[in-house]
């Protein structure tokens, strides 16, 4: 017998980009509470040196890392069944805005 499954219709798909903008929004701004004590705010010193920018990168980096994949951990299990395919696909996109909100991060 043919395994049928039922896919997730387009509210479903809004909703999820919904959703998506505001938790990324959400740790955009927790991450850069955290990491805001970190780092140098002016970049164009005579005596400039990255060491303290690149610890803010890699920090903001590795705690947004850990909040998606925690977010994925927690919505695989907590989504009915016709709504987990689109959880990897929110979870691709958002490893690529972690690097994106390295931009606003040092604007």
């Amino acid at each position: 017998m043919a395994d049928i499954t039922e896919k997730s219709g387009p509210r479903a798909l809004l909703l999820g980009l919904g959703l998506f903008v505001a938790f990324e929004t959400a740790a955009y701004y927790l991450l850069s509470w955290v990491t805001s004590g970190m780092g140098m705010t002016d970049q164009f010193q005579p005596e400039n040196t990255i060491v303290s920018n690149w610890v803010k990168t890699v920090v903001f980096l590795l705690l947004h890392l850990l909040l998606v994949v925690v977010a994925v951990l927690v919505l695989s299990n907590r989504l009915p069944r016709r709504y987990r395919g689109q959880v990897m696909g929110w979870f691709y996109l958002s490893l690529l805005l972690g690097f994106v909100l390295l931009i606003p991060l040092f604007g």
